[in-house]
């Protein structure tokens, strides 16, 4: 009877014990699935975001060379829309990084890049225009430099 009674409770102790390492690998298992899944995200969303601020500043530059070239034309018209259009894609894709992003220097950074681009077509001369439009990259720059260590 005491050989039935320690079988019986090691084979109880033995299914508890897998079922607990079990439980723990599962969980590891699932804890790092969503971590690559927020990491993928993250990805995802910070190119996006690069890309249309990159399309924003071009479609700046475009909009204050056409403004200075023909005011009042179709195509100063049509590339002014054509920024808003980029405006709120690049808008859009900011507020992404926000929802995703947990670290607060690198959400600031991003709005900072979107902000030095917005102001792009507000140059009074092509050297203040070219200078914005450096202080655009740059600001992209920074913001590609912060989030990058936390996509590694």
């Amino acid at each position: 009877m005491d050989v039935a009674l320690i079988a019986v409770v090691g084979t109880l102790l033995g299914v508890v014990a897998t079922h607990w390492f079990q439980g723990r690998a599962t969980e590891r298992t699932a804890a790092l699935a969503r971590t690559e899944q927020l990491r993928q995200e993250r990805i995802s969303t910070y190119s996006a975001f690069a890309g249309a601020v990159v399309d924003y500043r071009h479609s700046q530059n475009d909009r204050w060379f056409r403004a200075r070239l023909e005011p009042g034309s179709e195509e100063a018209e049509a590339s002014r829309h054509a920024s808003y259009r980029q405006r709120t894609v690049a808008r859009q894709a900011l507020f992404r990084v926000q929802l995703v992003c947990d670290d607060a220097r690198t959400r600031q950074l991003a709005e900072d890049a979107f902000e030095v681009t917005h102001c792009m077509h507000e140059a009074a001369d092509d050297e203040e225009r070219g200078v914005r439009s450096e202080r655009a990259k740059e600001a992209l720059a920074r913001f590609i430099s912060s989030a990058a260590p936390e996509l590694r």
